[in-house]
């Protein structure tokens, strides 16, 4: 059971002295955490520059930096970005009149396959940093990168903008 709370306003105390938590502030701090240990590893040279990502609620960073001189070597972000607009939705069928019965097959002979849904804003925004970012580090000679995840998983956002580097031409 849990104390009651005094009715002090801005006081964040419970009764039997516990502090209330800050939940966002602890997955802050374990991310940098986490980064800190990604940095022992990761080091960016004159000849293998350090691909660093960052991702706000909204937005997503890269920068490319040599941390021998310590200077960024290139960035790009989606702030100022112009994305395409997003392909179409396909259109959904009627219901049950062209089904075919249970145990045919559809028209092809095959079973169909469902279109992938259109991506989010998020992940367009990200594909399109890790384009613009591998162009520019492209453009100043730049073709292999170590890249640095900046504490987040591998996965979503973080994954979409290496993935679309690499595919843009850099080699990490």
């Amino acid at each position: 059971m849990k104390p009651e709370r005094r009715d002090h306003g801005d006081d964040t105390r419970w009764e039997s002295g516990q502090v209330k938590r800050d939940v966002n502030q602890e997955k802050r701090h374990g991310r940098l955490r986490r980064h800190e240990r990604v940095r022992k590893q990761v080091h960016g040279t004159a000849a293998r520059p350090r691909l660093c990502v960052f991702r706000s609620l909204n937005h997503i960073y890269a920068q490319i930096i040599d941390d021998d001189s310590g200077r960024t070597l290139a960035a790009a972000s989606s702030l100022k970005l112009e994305l395409p607009p997003v392909p179409a939705a396909p259109e959904k069928a009627p219901d049950k009149a062209d089904k075919p019965e249970k145990g045919e097959k559809g028209k092809d002979g095959k079973g169909a396959k469902k279109a992938a849904p259109p991506k989010s804003l998020k992940m367009r925004r990200s594909a399109a940093v890790g384009k613009a970012i591998a162009a520019v580090a492209i453009e100043k000679g730049i073709k292999t990168v170590a890249f640095d995840r900046g504490g987040y998983l591998y996965h979503g956002r973080v994954a979409a903008l290496a993935k679309a580097a690499r595919e843009a031409g850099l080699e990490f």
